[in-house]
């Protein structure tokens, strides 16, 4: 693996990646910063965000998500109008395991509760996570060729969260936006309260 452009401050701030595993470069695109923030947004066009069809493949990293309300899910939508609403139709499946510090009640397990069909709703990332000090969640989301005018706009999710009950909880999901139109615009906000902190970067993949 090659690094290109490090800033002079490690990787952490790095703009570009060479070739990973042979997944292609990732171009870092924006990076916005959670402060008792009600949603995060990344609009095509708005604050230098690229969201188009620039790159076939996005991937978005959430990095130490930090809920103000205890035991809640960070959940993302997209919209077709550059952000002036969120709610594209969304088919999805969803798993995950689930380990307690104490080492009881290990379990992996389909979650058809979480799942959505031809719905609306914002889909959940994360599992619940813990407003503790200590308690964050982390992960990706890939979206692949969010611009095409002729096919569904697929999604992948993998994310590890500290519930609040003392336990890892790795939640993967997998679906897709059933529409035809191009997405333009995703957003991020928690199922209950305001994401208190963490960070979410948006990179392009060539």
């Amino acid at each position: 693996m090659s690094i290109i452009k490090l800033n002079n401050n490690g990787v952490k701030n790095a703009t570009a990646f060479g070739s990973i595993t042979g997944l292609g470069n990732l171009i870092l695109i924006k990076t916005q910063t959670a402060s008792s923030s009600a949603s995060i947004s990344f609009v095509d066009g708005a604050s230098s965000v690229v969201l188009d069809n620039t790159y076939k493949e996005y991937i978005f990293y959430f990095n130490n998500i930090h809920p103000a309300t205890n035991n809640t899910k960070l959940t993302f939508q997209a919209s077709i109008n550059t952000g002036s609403s969120y709610g594209v139709t969304i088919t999805s499946t969803r798993f995950y395991a689930f380990h307690r510090e104490n080492d009881a009640t290990p379990e992996l397990a389909y979650d058809g509760s979480e799942d959505l069909a031809q719905s609306t709703d914002f889909q959940n990332v994360t599992g619940a996570i813990g407003n503790g000090n200590d308690e964050v969640g982390s992960g990706y989301i890939h979206l692949f060729n969010p611009s095409s005018t002729t096919f569904v706009k697929h999604f992948i999710v993998n994310a590890n969260s500290y519930h609040g009950l003392g336990a890892s909880l790795n939640a993967y999901t997998a679906g897709y936006y059933n529409s035809q139109s191009a997405i333009d615009a995703i957003q991020f906000k928690m199922d209950s309260g305001n994401i208190d902190a963490g960070t979410i970067s948006l990179y392009g993949v060539v």
